[in-house]
């Protein structure tokens, strides 16, 4: 990820543990939890712009997102 990489706030990252069944969660937990998702989704964003612009678009589309997502998870 980019030094440039903007902070995420934190607590939407606590609802989500907690809707997957953490009763509490630690400030050291959400932080790790909203870093990897932000390197996840700055990999999705680039892996999708790139696979517009081969497609000769300026505009990303839904498809270009799902076979992004396919090819960063394999």
């Amino acid at each position: 990820m980019t030094k440039d990489k903007e902070k995420l706030p934190l607590m939407p990252f606590e609802r989500i543990l907690k809707k997957a069944g953490a009763k509490r969660v630690s400030k050291g937990a959400m932080k790790e939890f909203a870093s990897r998702m932000a390197d996840y989704v700055h990999r999705l964003s680039a892996e999708s712009a790139a696979l517009a612009t081969h497609a000769g678009r300026k505009t990303v589309i839904e498809s270009d997102v799902r076979m992004a997502r396919k090819k960063i998870t394999k």
